[in-house]
């Protein structure tokens, strides 16, 4: 399970103080994957950030009772000015997993052929996008955070991602953000909406997605 006790994050903006999480205490289940929705600016991201350690909440703590992966595809961890293959040594070492392993199955995955002893800071952001899910999946997780984007590069390239993405799935629970309905429906198994810094869970995907037509309606 992840637990969220007492989790709160603001922000400040030109036009104030904005309330991202507001004292969120929440459990996700093991052996459950979950859908988070909201609407634009509502938070998700940072919700997730937060769960993957890439950012820090304000107060409060989330609790694991397993690995928890950093948000897939999310660059801000890597140093641009170490190569795709020092990165994946870097992240072998950090996260205790064979380093030949990590960085034999990333160079392999992600297709970057030679730019894999290029700095990352010099690659575009496909490049970049390529490396980073590569990198996630080679790493064995008990929980796979998904920020949006399930997809990069052509079709053959995404084709080949989604079936990779799927075995792991099989084994390990994710927690998605997303905006496509079909997405998070095929993918999920329980949904939360984020809204005005509180995120409700629902058992069942069909009524959080009638309440999250309900609040998109009420915003247009």
């Amino acid at each position: 399970m992840i637990r969220l006790v007492d989790l709160n994050k603001r922000y400040r903006t030109s036009a104030g103080v904005r309330v991202v999480l507001d004292k969120v205490n929440i459990t996700f289940p093991s052996g459950k994957s979950v859908g988070i929705l909201g609407l634009n600016g509502a938070g998700k991201s940072t919700l997730i950030r937060i769960i993957g350690d890439a950012e820090p909440a304000d107060s409060g703590k989330v609790y694991s009772d397993g690995r928890v992966s950093w948000p897939l595809g999310y660059t801000g961890g890597f140093q641009g000015s170490l190569t795709a293959r020092e990165n994946s040594r870097f992240v072998a070492r950090i996260y205790g997993e064979n380093t030949r392993y990590i960085e034999d199955f990333t160079y392999e995955f992600s297709e970057l052929g030679d730019y894999f002893d290029v700095p990352l800071k010099n690659y575009s952001a496909g490049m970049r996008s390529r490396f980073a899910f590569s990198v996630s999946l080679a790493c064995d997780f008990d929980y796979y955070l998904v920020d949006e984007a399930l997809e990069t590069g052509d079709a053959r390239y995404r084709e080949k991602f989604r079936k990779a993405f799927e075995e792991r799935k099989a084994r390990a629970s994710v927690i998605l953000v997303s905006h496509n309905e079909e997405t998070v429906r095929r993918n999920c198994d329980m949904a939360a909406i984020l809204q005005e810094g509180s995120l409700v869970l629902y058992d069942n995907i069909k009524e959080a997605m009638q309440n999250y037509k309900i609040l998109q309606t009420r915003i247009v």
